[in-house]
Formats: C-alpha cells, sequence, structure tokens
C-alpha cells in the first residue's frame, strides 16, 4: 500500500511518500531539496502499549527533530513498527521558517493516520 500526499506551498511545501514493507511502514519526509537528513525507527510494544524511537542523524542537519515525531505518532498510532527518513533542506531558513515547515510534516503525518483509519 503506497500512500503520497504534500502539505504547504512552495518553499514550505512538505512531502509524506508512505509504503508497506511486509507489516512495517517506510516514511519518507521532504521538501524539494530532497536528501537523507535523520533516521528513525519507531517500535511499538504492545505487552507495555509503549512506543520507542530510535534516531540517527547526519553530521550537521537538524532534520532528526521531524523524524523522532513523526515515527513516534505513527508507530503509536498504527501499533507497527515505522522508518521514518527526513530530508528537508532550505537555504537561509529564518526561524518562523522552521516553525512552518515543522508544522506541514506533522499535517502530513497526521494526514496520513486519518487516511489509515
Amino acid at each position: 500500500m503506497d500512500k503520497k500526499l504534500s502539505r504547504g506551498e512552495g518553499r514550505l511545501q512538505v512531502s509524506l511518500w508512505a509504503t508497506t514493507i511486509g507489516p512495517d511502514w517506510l516514511v519518507y519526509l521532504f521538501n524539494e531539496n530532497a536528501h537523507i537528513g535523520a533516521v528513525a525507527l519507531g517500535e511499538y510494544d504492545a505487552k507495555t502499549q509503549r512506543t520507542s524511537v530510535s534516531v540517527i542523524t547526519r553530521l550537521g542537519h537538524k532534520d532528526d527533530a521531524i523524524a523522532q515525531k513523526a515515527a513516534y505518532l505513527i508507530s503509536k498510532s498504527t501499533r507497527k513498527t515505522v522508518c521514518v527518513t527526513a530530508g528537508i533542506h532550505l537555504d537561509n531558513i529564518t526561524q518562523p521558517e522552521i516553525a512552518r515547515i515543522t508544522e506541514n510534516a506533522l499535517d502530513a503525518v497526521e494526514e496520513f493516520l486519518q487516511v489509515l483509519k
């Protein structure tokens, strides 16, 4: 099952691509300057009903915050293992743009989870 969607416009647009890999989800969050900035693995433990996330971030990248939050939300909601790769880059980004891109990324995750219900 593949899902593709975008939130935001222009320079602040964030896209989400998701596909299943066996029972698990592989999710990619990116913008027009797509790359691999961070990878987060979210795992749901049915016994404790808790979700744990591990993150790997490339040197000098800040994509870990979005990858971690997305992996947590998707794993917790679906009760499945999820691997999120985030690669969002903007030259000369401002603090308000960082906030908007983060919001667009998390809105895309929420929309994705709504589609799954």
